[in-house]
């Protein structure tokens, strides 16, 4: 505030995430974003973090609702109907592990940290980067779920199809120690194809779902992606043949905003704000406000989507 050059007077209200993510840490958060509200006489606007990715692109770009949004980072992969700022449909959600945490234990087991230019590099950013002088061909991976028609993802196969070829690899090279595999661009760049794939495949078959169901209008036929793996340059590449087969427009909030911030966490307030939604004035309800470490989004429609046993006939290719 006091860098700002502002006073508590000066604001309309205060928003703090509630839910869902770790427990510490919303509680402190929560805690002290109550006590801020109460003790200025300031509403208070509960957020839910993963409503704050999907908003926050609307801070830079025209989005109108509804809108179709993939959110993916180290804790979510979701696919989301956001029909307004207050109501939410999921089309799709993961059902163990997310692509960011898949991306993370990749590049632990590759120690890729190992590796001078990679070291204070996230294990996503890291195997992006060193994924563009590697071949995407080079190791075959699992495709996850491919049996099913519907819009599941997930990653835990592909965590443990590179602990394979990594382990392999090792006996083949004779890698001990902190040594790094002679062919870690190859390896790299398969298993960033590999989780780009599933997420590309799961995005489509969303598509043709809101489709089937009419959930998106003609003229506004919009895709927007965000959370920490949205950074990634690759994944917002692939999407975009996506689109550009569908005839959707995507937008990508900037790689600053996609991960967690504080930024997207005020904007989502103020969103809520403009619309009266979920601001709360009353003392009691104020004090009432828990956090929450799991949290849906919205409505469920993960069964309808089953149901109608989507079939993609021709995948995009990238």
């Amino acid at each position: 505030m006091a860098q700002a050059g502002l006073s508590f007077g000066d604001l309309d209200a205060i928003a703090t995430t509630v839910k869902p993510g770790m427990p510490m840490s919303l509680s402190v958060g929560t805690s002290y974003g109550k006590s801020l509200a109460l003790s200025t006489g300031k509403p208070f606007i509960p957020i839910h973090h993963m409503e704050a990715h999907a908003l926050t692109v609307r801070m830079v770009e025209k989005v109108e609702f509804p809108f179709l949004v993939l959110l993916v980072s180290g804790g979510h992969s979701l696919l989301v109907l956001a029909h307004s700022i207050d109501r939410w449909s999921i089309i799709g959600q993961t059902i163990d592990d997310a692509p960011g945490e898949a991306f993370d234990k990749g590049a632990r087991r590759l120690k890729l940290r190992n590796i001078p230019e990679c070291a204070t590099m996230s294990g996503g950013r890291a195997i992006e980067h060193l994924a563009v002088k590697g071949d995407p061909r080079a190791f075959e991976f699992p495709t996850p779920m491919w049996k099913y028609r519907d819009c599941t993802f997930s990653f835990s196969g592909l965590k443990n199809a590179i602990r394979k070829i990594i382990e392999k690899l090792e006996k083949q090279y004779e890698v001990e120690g902190g040594t790094v595999l002679p062919c870690v661009e190859d390896v790299c760049a398969s298993y960033q194809y590999a989780i780009t794939k599933h997420l590309v495949r799961q995005t489509h078959k969303a598509m043709l779902f809101v489709a089937v169901r009419n959930l998106l209008p003609e003229e506004n036929q919009t895709l927007v992606v965000s959370g920490g793996v949205a950074c990634n340059q690759y994944i917002r590449a692939a999407l975009q043949k996506l689109c550009t087969h569908t005839g959707y427009r995507l937008f990508c909030p900037p790689p600053k905003l996609c991960t967690d911030n504080g930024i997207m966490i005020a904007w989502n307030g103020m969103e809520r704000w403009k619309a009266q939604a979920g601001v709360l004035y009353n003392k009691q309800e104020i004090e009432d406000v828990t956090c929450e470490a799991r949290c849906a989004i919205g409505e469920d429609l993960t069964e309808d989507v089953r149901d109608l046993g989507i079939n993609v006939k021709k995948w995009v290719k990238f």
